[in-house]
């Protein structure tokens, strides 16, 4: 393979490392932040954050980074699979992000968070830029998992050398060229 081609694929793939734990870093920060404002007389009351609406933000967000790792560690039709399980998580993430701004879970989240306190009935609106930079996040891994089925056959995989039949093959050939010196007369044991 010409070293050109082999660096084109070796950026390729690290832009695609970048691009995939960006999308799980922003999921999974941006669930940490309150998605609600409250109006009116209930400015007091706690927000929910985005986590606290969709409670599978973060886990999503996390498999997805152990899905990059496992993208690294393997080839093949194990890489395509593991690049469809992250486009899945990508897609889980969308549909949790839109699920968490419905009224119905907000209202229900907000009683039940601030009924201690004696706010009920807490007008509320919908803070944008959270569940836009979840829905950022979301479609980075969603097209990360794409193009880790599509293009990943193409990227390099970790070395071979780490593979046991590998280590079997070297020890193998270690054995014969013993037997080849000993065959001649050599000593193998000899440093000279």
């Amino acid at each position: 393979m010409e070293p050109e081609v082999r660096t084109s694929r070796r950026g390729e793939l690290w832009g695609w490392v970048g691009m995939t734990a960006l999308g799980c870093a922003l999921v999974s920060w941006a669930a940490g932040q309150p998605w609600v404002t409250v109006l009116g007389d209930g400015a007091a009351a706690r927000a929910p954050s985005g986590g606290e609406l969709s409670p599978v933000l973060t886990p999503v967000a996390l498999a997805g980074l152990a899905g990059v790792v496992a993208v690294l560690a393997t080839k093949g039709a194990g890489r395509r699979a593991v690049g469809a399980l992250l486009a899945l998580c990508g897609a889980g993430a969308a549909a949790a992000t839109w699920a968490a701004l419905s009224g119905d879970t907000v209202t229900a989240r907000l009683r039940e968070q601030n009924v201690l306190s004696g706010a009920t009935g807490l007008s509320w609106e919908i803070a944008p830029l959270w569940p836009a930079v979840t829905a950022v996040g979301a479609v980075l891994v969603m097209a990360g998992g794409v193009l880790a089925v599509v293009r990943g056959g193409r990227w390099a995989g970790m070395s071979a050398r780490y593979d046991r039949a590998a280590g079997e093959r070297s020890a193998r050939a270690d054995d014969r060229t013993l037997w080849d010196a000993l065959d001649r007369g050599d000593d193998p044991t000899d440093d000279r």
